[in-house]
This record gives structure tokens, C-alpha cells and sequence, in this order.
């Protein structure tokens, strides 16, 4: 009775580093985030620690309404921070570190000015959170006010667009203190109830559960809002609320401010609460109360489905004070058959009179670039069939049809026109960039021949293309930024290869000289650069074309064909055709990044690695790609090794499988339902999906509509068929939707039963993706050890 109740034994185990030649690829320096202001002049550089450590996120949270809060500090505990930052201009060769920044900064939530001559962020102290600013002209850093910003639900201020002053939500001066567990004394039963309407929502973490959390989350939330100025001073703009949300008009004259309002839910997070968007003045006077959203909790089913009334509301970028939104025409159910879903509407300030119809879109709305009032770009898209269509219309004249300038299949990634080019407009907004007619289109180039980047001159009155340039380059990545000079034909760009790290460079498109390089980052991972690394092509038994990218040791003779232990990594991914899903986004040209994410590692340890495999789920028509899960996963398994078998590189006797999230599921999935493998890797996934009832990764249907799709695509279901050496990890904290650390601790418990070869590591204080250093340390020593016992040395 004992063993039943304790449930499975624990080893003592004391937190371990992986073999020398992993840990020097893991404890490496990385490079900095860069970012360029709109005139491709300036460049900023943010640098950062590669992981957090375990007092990091030893920190005091609370977790309520999907939002996990450090209530000392008032930021997201899941936040990033950067600690350090320089600057450069386009054309300096050396970089300049901004002086008086704040010690053991923890940076976050940077903002360039309107005018580009200064740059905000928070810092965030013990205390809490600070905000800060940077004269780039003198590259001096200085604390604007202590730690009084609430950055709760995100970036706590806005730029006025004089570029000399900041909205900024604050905490209260005199706030509520929070309510402790233990000092919560009910005054009743919590007591749900359902009116008969229907409401399946996602199985979704950290919600509210009691009038406790629901006390806590308006404190945490309430915020004052004050104009202070680059000088420091301050004047009250807006008394305390649940401010979410705020934006300027482009003219700066109005703000949009969005307030989160009562009822409150225990079934949906607080981005689902109902929202109160008011305008003001850019001196705090209200306009008019615009729209009150009302609680998202019972949605129709389906993907598609959204809220009746306005949605979307936002200032288009191309006017001084103009809000535009969309509406639903199907009442929001994607059961409706309509010959149109959205419509789009606009209103000019003062925001009282009648709003303008501008469109409407045959699939679902998707949002607008806007260009000026002669054209603008919209989208929409319909997730059941994957169809986006892009259309051209005149938002000064509705009363001529928007022209379908693109209609295609969105996960078609070999006709992708490409994404239009943008530039900063007199308001500070983003604008398409027109010449006359023309707009501009930058494209990755994917291809079945490979993949070449590219930009197309589009005239948007006879639809005519005209291509201006493709890549040439075989052996390196080109990635095509921006403009520069559209005229001299100066393109920023960024190239890469297996082992030259993304740098930036100037490229002229015209006279297509060598391109001037502008950083010169070096490659952190040289140890691994004569790995050899190609991507390769196959097809599994219907004929679906598949990839995969193949490392092998370096120095392995290919002529010898030593058989060689392997190692899969994947993840699945659903299609609606079976063209779509053999195309390939897998460049051998690209940098080879190292990360806890990926497998790559275990090249030093003599394995071959196959890395994103392609694991294509497809349903074409009326069948769903999960109707036919398990078939699929084992035929994209099987086809993958067989392809490196039949290169002969590996001893196919010798392959391990695995991956994290969806991955992990697929993992558990392969080793219950195949042969293929000698061991497994599943790393925070979701193994029993009667636990995810209404829906999961790209599954809409519910279990009791679909009850043998649930019940055959759990591992959890089928743990007595699974005998194969399975390492499953689970960070402690787990906060993603629908995998819930008890995902597998409950399939452990099942294995175990049921006599498979199985270790379950718990990472403590870690969340869906792993961050402290200690624990991924270990994490690479568990899955090292693993290997070595059940695939290196795998007993016959």
C-alpha cells in the first residue's frame, strides 16, 4: 500500500554538467539583438545572458489570468532582460558602449523616440521598475524616475510625438496591499454556473480561481498614468484603472486607451476580459467613450471563430487621426455560410459622426497595410481550407471593389509573393513605400531548387510584376532587410552561412558590386566548424516529398560509411495538401545555431543527427490531417530513416527520436506505435488529450466529437504497448496551454506500470521553455547519459 500511495521511487540527484565537448558550444558568449532606425543610419546592439539562473526564477510570483507577475518588482517573472548596450552608426566601423547605464541592469521594453535622437527602456531593479533614457547624440543613459512603473501586461509607456515627454502607467502611491493564501479567509463557496450557452474553451494555465486571485489581479493591474518628460518631471494625465493598453494618432492629438473592466472569468485569461477603448486628447480629456468589448467565454467553435462588433480597433498609419477596425458579418461562427466574414470600418476625429465603410473580406480579416488614399493592401485568411487572399482597394472610394491581387494557399510557401516594403512616414507610422503606381516586395525565395531571395516592383493598377533582384548565391544565405536608397538601389542585407554568423551588410542591387559589410559578429561555435552538413530529400510511401537536415562528425570518411548511431529531431506540423507539405524551408546554407532546443550537440559525440525532419500531418478536402495521426507519424519516421540508411551512414538499429512540446508528443506517439527506434527523448509535452478536451496544437473538433481521434492520439492511452527506453523532462512550472507538468508525470506513472524502461527529471522553477543554466546543464547530461546507455552501447 505504500509503493501504490508514494507512486514511483526518487534518485538523489545533484545538478550535473554534460562532456567537455558539449559544455564549450553551451558556455559560449552570444551575440547581440540588433536593431536599425527607420533611416538605416543609427544601430543599436543588445546584449544579453544566455540563461537565466535558479534565484532568477526563485523570484515571487503569482500566477492569475494567464500572467505570471513578479509582485515585488511588477513585471512579467517570464521577462528577458538585456544587460548591456552600444551603438554605431551604419558606416563607423567600431561600436560606442552607452556610458552611465545602470548597474546590474536588466533591460527591457526599448523605444526609440519619433524623432530617433533619443531611446527609452526600464530597467528593472530590486525595487521594481525604472525608466530610463538615452541622448544618442551624446550616448549618455539617465534615470528618468525610480521603480514606480507597472509593466504588468507589458510595455508601461508610450512616446508623445514631440519626442520630449512619455505616457507612463505607475503604480498607485498608495496601493493595495495583496491578499496572501493564508490570509484569505472564505466568505463562501466559489460557485460556476452555465446559462445552456455553449462554451468550450482551451485548457488554458495560471487562470483566476477564487475571489482572492481576482482581488490580487486588480491590484497588480491597477495603474496610474503620468506625462513625465525627458527631464523627469511629471504631471498626472489619467486617475487609477485597469489600464491595458494605449496609443497615439499618428497626428499625436488622441489617444486610444484600452481598460480592462468587470466580469472577470475563471475559463479564459485576462486578454479575453472584457475592454473599455476610450479616446482622449493628448492632454487627458475625454473624447468620447468609443467601444466596450464584452467577456470572451463563449466563443463559437472553431478556429475562426471571434467576437460580434468592433474588433481590431487601431489608427490607420496613413492619416492624422483616423480609427479603423473590423466587424463580424457571420456573427463569428465559422459555421455560418456567408459570401463574406468581415467588413471593415473607419472614423474621423472628433469620432461622432457616422462610421465609413471602407470593405469587406471573403475570408476572415487579417489586417491593412496602408499606403496613402489612392491604395492600401489588406488581408484575410481562412485557417480550414489555409487560403489567404491580399487585396488592393482605395480607402477614399468604397464604392469600387477591392481587387484580389493574391489568392493562394498560405502554407504554399514556393508562391509566397513576398512581404511589401515599408518605410517611416512625416507621422511616424508605417507606410507602404509607393513610387507612383509601384510597391515593393521583399520574398524569402524558397524554391525546389533551393532558396533565392528576392524583390519584386509590383504597379498595383495593372498588377504587372517586375522582378528587380534574385540571389545568386549557392553557398551562403542572403536575407534581404530593407532599402536603403531605392534610387541608388542600397538594400540592407544579411548574410550567412554554415559558419560565418549572420552579419549586416550594404548591397547594391544595381551595379551589384561586393557587398560592404556593417557588424563583423564571429561564429561562438568554431568547434563545430568542419561538421559536415547538407540538407537532404526523400519521400515517404505516398509520395509526399520530405526533408531533413543531416549533421554528420567531422572528419567521417563518407566513403567508408562507418555505421554511425543517430539521432532525430522533429516536430509535426498539420497541412490541408500534400504539395504544400513537401516543400521544403531547409537552407544547408544557413548559420548552424547550437541550443538546448536542438540535438545538434551530439555531432561531437560521434552520432549523425538528422535535425527538423519533416513530419507533415496531411487531410485533404473533408478528412482532417488527425484522422489518419499515428499512420502518418510512422511513415515520415520510417522514410526518414531510410533515407540515411540508404546512404549508408547509419546503423538504423542504432536511432533515437526526439523533441519538445508537440515534439514530445510525437515522440511518445512513434514509440508506442512503431519499432523504428531504440530510444526516445520527449521533452514538456502532453500525453493524455482527454486532458485537452476542446481542441490542442491545430485540432479544433472536441473529444466528444471526435472521441477516437483523442483516444488513439494519447500515448497515455496506449502505455501498455510502449516498451521502448523513453527520457521524458518536464519543467516544474509549466506554463504553456494544455501541457500541464502533469502531463508526464501521470504517463510515468503509466509506463512504470506497466514495466517500460522510463526516467522522468523535473526541472525545478522552469516554464514551458527552459531558462536556467544549472537546469539545462543537466538537461544535456540526462539526454547525453540516455543516449550513451540505450543508443551508443544498445544491447542487441
Amino acid at each position: 500500500m505504500l509503493s501504490a500511495l508514494t507512486g514511483y521511487s526518487q534518485e538523489n540527484v545533484e545538478y550535473q554538467k554534460p562532456p567537455a565537448s558539449i559544455l564549450e558550444l553551451v558556455d559560449v558568449e552570444r551575440a547581440p539583438i540588433v536593431a536599425i532606425d527607420s533611416k538605416k543610419e543609427q544601430m543599436l546592439f543588445y546584449y544579453r545572458d544566455a540563461f537565466k539562473s535558479l534565484s532568477d526564477l526563485s523570484q515571487p510570483e503569482l500566477r492569475l489570468a494567464g500572467l505570471r507577475i513578479n509582485p515585488k518588482t511588477n513585471i512579467s517573472s517570464t521577462t528577458s532582460f538585456y544587460t548591456n548596450i552600444k551603438y554605431k552608426k551604419l558606416n563607423d566601423k567600431e561600436l560606442q558602449q552607452i556610458a552611465n547605464l545602470p548597474a546590474d541592469a536588466r533591460i527591457t521594453y526599448t523605444s526609440m523616440s519619433p524623432d530617433e535622437t533619443k531611446l527609452a527602456f526600464t530597467n528593472t531593479s530590486d525595487e521594481g521598475v525604472e525608466l530610463w533614457m538615452v541622448d544618442l547624440k551624446t550616448l549618455q543613459a539617465t534615470q528618468l524616475t525610480d521603480a514606480i512603473l507597472n509593466a504588468n501586461t507589458g510595455s508601461p509607456y508610450i512616446w508623445f510625438s514631440n519626442s520630449e515627454s512619455m505616457l507612463v502607467k505607475t503604480l498607485p502611491e498608495d496601493r493595495k496591499a495583496l491578499i496572501s493564501k493564508e490570509d484569505a479567509i472564505p466568505t463562501g463557496p466559489i460557485v460556476s454556473t452555465s446559462d445552456g450557452q455553449i462554451s468550450q474553451n482551451r485548457t488554458y494555465q495560471d487562470l483566476l480561481k477564487n475571489k482572492t486571485d481576482e482581488a490580487n489581479f486588480e491590484t497588480l493591474l491597477t495603474s496610474e498614468i503620468y506625462k513625465i518628460n525627458v527631464d523627469g518631471s511629471k504631471t498626472m494625465w489619467k486617475e487609477r484603472n485597469l489600464h491595458r493598453g494605449m496609443s497615439f494618432s499618428p497626428n499625436g492629438e488622441y489617444v486610444l486607451l484600452n481598460t480592462i473592466t468587470p466580469p472577470y472569468s475563471y475559463l479564459v485569461p485576462f486578454y479575453s476580459f472584457p475592454v473599455k477603448s476610450d479616446i482622449y486628447t493628448a492632454d487627458g480629456k475625454l473624447v468620447t467613450e468609443f467601444h466596450h468589448s464584452a467577456l470572451l467565454e463563449n466563443l463559437p467553435i472553431g478556429f475562426m471563430a471571434t467576437e460580434t462588433g468592433k474588433r481590431s480597433i487601431s489608427w490607420r498609419s496613413d492619416k492624422p487621426a483616423t480609427l479603423y477596425w473590423a466587424e463580424a458579418l457571420d456573427g463569428g461562427d465559422p459555421a455560418n455560410e456567408v459570401p463574406y466574414r468581415d467588413e471593415v470600418y473607419q472614423l474621423d476625429a472628433p469620432f461622432t459622426g457616422t462610421p465609413q465603410f471602407l470593405t469587406k473580406t471573403i475570408n476572415r480579416y487579417g489586417g491593412i497595410y496602408w499606403g496613402n488614399n489612392q491604395y492600401a493592401l489588406l488581408l484575410d485568411q481562412w485557417w480550414n481550407t489555409r487560403n489567404q487572399k491580399t487585396y488592393v482597394f482605395n480607402p477614399s472610394d468604397n464604392t469600387v471593389e477591392p481587387t484580389i491581387i493574391t489568392d493562394r494557399n498560405y502554407q504554399d510557401v514556393y508562391s509566397s509573393p513576398g512581404s511589401p516594403h515599408t518605410q517611416r512616414n512625416d507621422m511616424d507610422r508605417n507606410v507602404l513605400t509607393i513610387d507612383k503606381d509601384n510597391i515593393y516586395m521583399f520574398g524569402e525565395g524558397f524554391t525546389a531548387d533551393g532558396q533565392f531571395p528576392f524583390i519584386d516592383e509590383l504597379n498595383l493598377k495593372t498588377l504587372k510584376k517586375k522582378r528587380l533582384y534574385t540571389s545568386a548565391y549557392t553557398n551562403k544565405v542572403e536575407d534581404l532587410y530593407s532599402f536603403i536608397d531605392i534610387k541608388k538601389g542600397t538594400v540592407l542585407t544579411r548574410m550567412q552561412s554554415p559558419t560565418d554568423y549572420p552579419n549586416y551588410f550594404v548591397q547594391n542591387i544595381k551595379n551589384k558590386k561586393e557587398p560592404i559589410a556593417v557588424t563583423s559578429f564571429e561564429n561562438p561555435f568554431k568547434s563545430i566548424a568542419d561538421v559536415h552538413k547538407e540538407v537532404i530529400t526523400y519521400k515517404r510511401d505516398d509520395g509526399v516529398e520530405l526533408s531533413g537536415t543531416l549533421y554528420l562528425p567531422a572528419g567521417y570518411d563518407k566513403t567508408k560509411k562507418e555505421k554511425l548511431p543517430m539521432i532525430m529531431w522533429a516536430y509535426p506540423t498539420e497541412f490541408k495538401d500534400k504539395s504544400s507539405a513537401g516543400q521544403s524551408t531547409s537552407n544547408p546554407n544557413s548559420f548552424t545555431y547550437l541550443s538546448y532546443g536542438n540535438p545538434i550537440y551530439w555531432v561531437t559525440r560521434g552520432y549523425a543527427i538528422l535535425d527538423d525532419a519533416s513530419f507533415p500531418i496531411v487531410g485533404e478536402g473533408d478528412t482532417q490531417p488527425n484522422d489518419t495521426f499515428v499512420e502518418q507519424l510512422v511513415a515520415n519516421a520510417k522514410a526518414a530513416i531510410d533515407a540515411v540508411d540508404a546512404l549508408g551512414y547509419i546503423d538504423r538499429n542504432r536511432v533515437a527520436v526526439g523533441g519538445h512540446s508537440y515534439g514530445a508528443f510525437m515522440t511518445a506517439n512513434l514509440l508506442s506505435h512503431s519499432n523504428l527506434f531504440a530510444a526516445g527523448i520527449a521533452r514538456s509535452g502532453a500525453y493524455n488529450r482527454t486532458l485537452t478536451p476542446f481542441g490542442f496544437q491545430s485540432e479544433e473538433r472536441s473529444y466528444w466529437t471526435s472521441p477516437d481521434v483523442y483516444n488513439i492520439m494519447s500515448p497515455f492511452m496506449n502505455a501498455d504497448k510502449m516498451k521502448t527506453p523513453l527520457l521524458l523532462t518536464h519543467g516544474e512550472d509549466d506554463n504553456n496551454s494544455g501541457t500541464h507538468t502533469m502531463q508526464s508525470e501521470r504517463y510515468f506513472q503509466a509506463l512504470k506500470s506497466f514495466g517500460a524502461p522510463v526516467r522522468l527529471v523535473v526541472l525545478p522553477k522552469e516554464s514551458h521553455g527552459y531558462a536556467a543554466k544549472q537546469n539545462i546543464l543537466h538537461l544535456l547530461w540526462e539526454q547525453d547519459q540516455w543516449l550513451d546507455k540505450y543508443v551508443m552501447n544498445k544491447k542487441d
